[in-house]
């Protein structure tokens, strides 16, 4: 095994040891929604850009984002990444602040035929829930009160498959299945706030949402390699559709009784019932401009209409349509460059603007974040990848409630010819 390989198996297991010891991401009240908290597809590197990769392909990292821009990944690129949060949620009375991290994804993709046919496979969250929110509720004909405490966990997976096909020296189409798997659960905890008992009580319900089904994607890309009678620059296109799906949902709901020490008994309430959770539609289209192996800048636009939500009960949530609008760019001073390192980096930069497709307390929910990224170069063609996101959900005033947050990001590209046949014995 070569010193890079070492390298990058090294790394990869540091990632996987520490999913599997924190495994959970900063605690919300934002993901008590819907499925969570969504991820989207963007890996290390298009976080850099503030999440830009629609449209614009690179040879050197996988192109996730858009499945029709794997063709321009001629050489077999594995990709492992991991986030960390930190987080402060402001209320009329109340800061409170959270962190977390987990690995963020592992994917890889590889020429099928060069520059004509690539894959891709893939593991990460589709969504993440971790919130926790307590209050008071009055007691019927009583001057009583009862401490409620509402707790989530968990989240949706995506395994998933994906294709990119050259069908014309400009354009090509690429299709995407994801097998969605994991679960959410949901405990709502009662217990009064004023008790002559010596132990206190509590009564809890548990509930599970278990998922499992496919969801599909398509995308194209167009691409012009000169412009202005310029043949070393881009112009490019991209389009993604994500088809509405319906996944298999199993319900299970439990009454439990509790003390300090524990559950004390439980009774189940209903039993595993099979249904049907809706994940909507999603459109995203992007155009970017730039100089092979010198700078790009993009724009991306994507288009969610959570009116289609339904959950496992019929339950709509207030979805309604969300939008996220992203521009960002890349900068390599020299790529090429031997005796300087520093001009072999390539540096980005963006800034996204979304609006979540639900309404707090009556209004919209903005997002706005501004990205800073580095691409190490390691070896010839491999990279260590770092990104910064701070940004800024919701509003005091119009919201009732506000969020500052910082995200890091941090990834390992590996590129290599695998899948060649030896010529020499």
């Amino acid at each position: 095994m070569s010193v890079s390989k070492q390298i990058f198996s090294s790394a990869l297991l540091i990632l996987a040891v520490q999913f599997g010891a924190s495994g959970q991401a900063a605690r919300t009240p934002f993901s008590s929604f819907g499925l969570g908290q969504i991820y989207g597809n963007a890996l290390t590197h298009n976080q850099g850009s503030g999440g830009l990769g629609i449209s614009n392909p690179d040879y050197f990292y996988l192109n996730n984002m858009n499945p029709a821009l794997l063709i321009y990944n001629n050489v077999t690129v594995f990709e492992a990444g991991f986030i960390g949060e930190q987080r402060s949620v402001i209320g009329d009375t109340v800061t409170e602040k959270t962190g977390g991290g987990n690995l963020n994804y592992l994917a890889m993709g590889f020429p099928v035929m060069r520059t004509k046919w690539a894959m891709g496979i893939g593991l990460m969250p589709y969504s993440a829930v971790n919130y926790s929110l307590g209050y008071q509720s009055p007691v019927e004909n009583s001057t009583n009160t009862v401490d409620v405490l509402e707790q989530g966990s968990g989240g949706l997976n995506q395994l998933y498959w994906s294709n990119g096909l050259r069908i014309h020296p400009n354009v090509s189409v690429g299709i995407k299945s994801t097998y969605f798997f994991s679960a959410i659960v949901n405990e709502y905890t009662s217990t009064l706030t004023e008790t002559s008992q010596q132990v206190q009580y509590a009564t809890n319900i548990y509930d599970r949402q278990s998922f499992s089904g496919f969801g599909f994607s398509g995308g194209l890309s167009f691409r012009l390699d000169s412009l202005f009678k310029k043949k070393d620059f881009q112009f490019n296109v991209g389009l993604v559709y994500d088809f509405k799906t319906e996944v298999r949902t199993k319900f299970y709901e439990r009454f439990e009784r509790r003390n300090a020490a524990g559950i004390l008994d439980s009774v189940t309430l209903i039993n595993n019932i099979p249904g049907y959770t809706t994940i909507p539609q999603t459109i995203a289209g992007g155009i970017s401009f730039g100089k092979n192996l010198s700078w790009l800048v993009g724009v991306d636009y994507t288009f969610h209409d959570y009116s289609q939500f339904e959950s496992f009960n019929g339950d709509t949530q207030g979805g309604t349509s969300g939008y996220q609008m992203v521009l960002g760019g890349k900068f390599i001073p020299d790529a090429g460059s031997i005796s300087n390192y520093l001009k072999r980096i390539t540096y980005r930069t963006g800034v996204s603007l979304s609006e979540a497709p639900y309404l707090i307390n009556g209004s919209k929910l903005r997002d706005f974040g501004i990205n800073f990224g580095l691409s190490l170069p390691v070896n010839r063609i491999s990279s260590l990848d770092l990104a910064f996101k701070f940004g800024q959900r919701g509003d005091l005033q119009t919201n009732g409630i506000e969020e500052n947050y910082f995200k890091l990001y941090f990834g390992v590209t590996f590129n290599d010819q695998w899948f060649i046949k030896r010529r020499f014995d």
